[in-house]
C-alpha cells in the first residue's frame, strides 16, 4: 500500500482569514495557483497573488498562532540561511536547501526558524515577495576544515630508521 502523500497545510493570505486543509505534497503548484482540500471536504483552487505563505503544519489546532521568524543564533542545519522580504513589509528567516536543481518554478520553500514548533516547512510563492537574500551558506564544502598534518615532535618507537 503506497504511502499517502497529502499534507496538513494552512494557506496565509494576505487580505483574508488562512484557509485550511490537505495539500498533496506532489502535485500541489499548479500553473495558475494552489489546489487545496478544504477540511470541510471542498476542492479550493487559491490563486499566487492571494497567497502570503503556505505553512507545513503538525497540527490544525495552533494555527493562528505564529512560530518564530527569525533565528536568535546562527542555524546549525546545512543550507542558504535566507530572508524572506513579503510585499507587506513582514519578512521570515529560513533554511533552503543549497541546490539549484531543488528550487521551485512558483515560489521557495524554507525551513523555519522552529523546526521543532507546528511549522515544518514553509512556502513563499515569488508573486508574495519582494526580495531574498541571502543571509550566510552553513556547512558548505568549500569551507570544510582540513586535518592538521601530525607533528614529529615525539618520538617513534617503531619508525624505521
Amino acid at each position: 500500500m503506497a504511502a499517502s502523500t497529502t499534507k496538513k497545510a494552512i494557506i496565509r493570505r494576505f487580505d483574508r482569514e488562512p484557509l485550511l486543509g490537505y495539500l498533496n505534497s506532489d502535485s500541489f503548484l499548479q500553473a495558475g495557483g494552489v489546489e487545496l482540500l478544504t477540511v470541510e471536504g471542498n476542492i479550493a483552487s487559491v490563486p499566487y497573488a492571494e497567497i502570503k505563505v503556505i505553512a507545513f503544519v503538525r497540527e490544525f489546532a495552533e494555527a493562528e498562532q505564529l512560530s518564530r521568524q527569525v533565528f536568535h543564533n546562527r542555524p546549525k542545519t546545512e543550507g542558504l540561511w535566507v530572508i524572506l522580504q513579503f510585499r507587506d513589509g513582514d519578512a521570515l528567516e529560513g533554511i533552503m536547501p543549497n541546490n539549484l536543481l531543488q528550487v521551485e518554478r512558483y515560489g521557495f520553500t524554507v525551513i523555519p526558524p522552529d523546526p521543532a514548533g507546528n511549522q515544518q516547512r514553509v512556502f513563499a510563492p515569488r508573486e508574495a515577495l519582494r526580495a531574498v537574500q541571502v543571509l550566510g551558506v552553513v556547512g558548505s564544502p568549500l569551507n570544510r576544515r582540513k586535518a592538521k598534518p601530525a607533528t614529529k615532535e615525539q618520538i617513534g618507537l617503531f619508525d624505521e630508521p
